[in-house]
């Protein structure tokens, strides 16, 4: 938002904040709900290149609406499942750290 437009609506009584002040989230919740977008994103991209949903659940004993969930980022899905996931797409442990060092 550009900083005119922001100006407008405080000075109409709008308060401007972040996601995470709005749900009041500690910066360590921020944080890990960015490494599970961030793994989402990830593994929906392998599963693009490498293998079908179908597969891959078959692959890990999951089901393939449980990983359509882990590749749409939703909050039910575990962050060990997306670890498990990606690497069974083929990723090193290496792969998920630069995944995870890449957010923030």
């Amino acid at each position: 938002m550009d900083e005119a437009k922001k100006k407008r609506l405080e000075d109409k009584g709008w308060k401007i904040g972040s996601t995470s002040e709005f749900l009041e989230l500690s910066p360590e919740e921020s944080m890990l709900i960015d490494i599970k977008l961030a793994l989402s994103l990830n593994l929906k991209e392998r599963l693009q290149r490498l293998m079908t949903q179908a597969e891959l659940a078959e692959k890990i004993n999951s089901s393939q609406p449980r990983i359509a969930k882990a590749e749409n980022g939703d909050d039910s899905v575990l962050i060990e499942l997306l670890i498990r996931a990606i690497l069974a797409t083929g990723a090193t442990p290496q792969d998920i750290g630069q995944i995870i060092a890449q957010v923030g």
